[in-house]
């Protein structure tokens, strides 16, 4: 059902917008307004409070298909699934209903403040500090590489609260827009998924009430961890989406263009790139889904989560450029869509933890 209502969404709205998006850098408000009406916001949060009640599984396939037509669409449905994630958890029953409940009507517009300058794959490293006040906290610092920072309503937003401590001393502050000394940078001008909307923040002494707070005091580390895992069933299935997108897109050029007096559909160089593909995007989807439903039966997944994130960036990296190969010289031109697959592909094997990171995971798992 997810599928086919996803996939009936993609290819009324936004596969022919895709291109529009890419060139303009626009936030497809309207698009998002549908998403949210059909129910692909807070997919797996408890339907009692306003999500969808599905299970990992039906997020990786969502993302997948929504990937297929445009990744930054796809991004925004994973921002909000984090997001959500972590305010069914750990929110409080008043938290939920003014920023939850709101987020996934797509009434209010969230981003995710961790990465800073001197804090990419090593979190432990951030430098955004919230000290205790007499009404609450006092918040300074900056963000950059912020998903949403240009159009969010608030962030979430990851501050050392105890320098002392390490991880532990770590928090999550829910952050409003409005608030005096909330400074929202330039917006980043990418490589691909450029309607996704990136940019910096910074926090000049914000005063924060005591409920700003999400969950417990130097909790806040191991809360993000928590929903890293599926973090990176989005990222997997993204990129899954990419390459089911590219072999499409190669398959039916193969069958039509011409060269030598016959399809090069018919030559066995290109055959064998589009084998190699079709092998690759089946075990990925099948890596992204046995991790989806290792999350879903309540086992501990991480490794498998890190392996599927992995494998699906790096053969949606690899293959979209062969999609590029096959296309020939129109491939690299401006306007065809393997060309902006090949772009939007690079970043899965960066964000959510870089495959470097990955391969860290995955080998720590295995040697312990």
């Amino acid at each position: 059902m997810f599928a086919t209502t996803v996939r009936e969404f993609v290819e009324a709205e936004v596969r022919d917008r895709a291109q529009v998006l890419d060139e303009t850098e626009a936030y497809p408000e309207d698009l998002y307004r549908t998403m949210a009406q059909l129910g692909l916001f807070g997919i797996t949060v408890p339907a009692e409070m306003g999500g969808v009640g599905a299970d990992a599984v039906s997020y990786a396939i969502v993302m997948e298909e929504l990937a297929r037509g445009y990744a930054s669409v796809a991004d925004q449905c994973g921002l909000v699934e984090l997001v959500s994630s972590l305010l069914a958890a750990h929110g409080t029953p008043e938290q939920r209903k003014r920023y939850l409940e709101p987020l996934v009507r797509f009434e209010r517009k969230c981003a995710y403040a961790i990465t800073e300058p001197e804090a990419g794959s090593d979190v432990a490293g951030i430098q955004t500090r919230a000290v205790r006040t007499a009404n609450g906290w006092r918040l300074d610092g900056g963000k950059i590489w912020i998903h949403n920072a240009p159009v969010a309503d608030f962030a979430m937003v990851l501050a050392r609260t105890d320098p002392a401590a390490g991880k532990r001393g770590m928090s999550i502050f829910i952050v409003d827009a409005d608030r005096p000394g909330y400074v929202i940078g330039p917006k980043e001008h990418k490589m691909g998924q450029r309607a996704s909307q990136v940019g910096a923040l910074t926090f000049d002494g914000i005063e924060l009430p005591a409920d700003a707070l999400l969950g417990e005091e130097g909790k806040g580390f191991h809360m993000m961890m928590s929903v890293l895992d599926k973090g990176r069933i989005g990222i997997a299935s993204l990129a899954v989406g990419l390459l089911q997108a590219a072999l499409e897109a190669s398959v039916d050029y193969a069958r039509t263009r011409q060269q030598f007096g016959k399809p090069i559909g018919e030559f066995q160089a290109v055959q064998w790139m589009i084998a190699d593909m079709a092998k690759s995007l089946h075990a990925g989807r099948l890596m992204v889904r046995d991790a989806a439903a290792r999350l879903d039966a309540g086992q501990r997944a991480t490794m498998h989560c890190s392996m599927a994130k992995c494998f699906a960036a790096d053969a949606a990296v690899e293959h979209v450029a062969n999609a590029v190969q096959i296309h020939g010289g129109i491939g690299f031109i401006r306007g065809i869509e393997v060309e902006r697959l090949f772009r939007d592909a690079k970043i899965t094997q960066i964000y959510e933890g870089t495959n470097q990171i990955q391969r860290m995971i995955i080998a720590r798992n295995i040697m312990q």
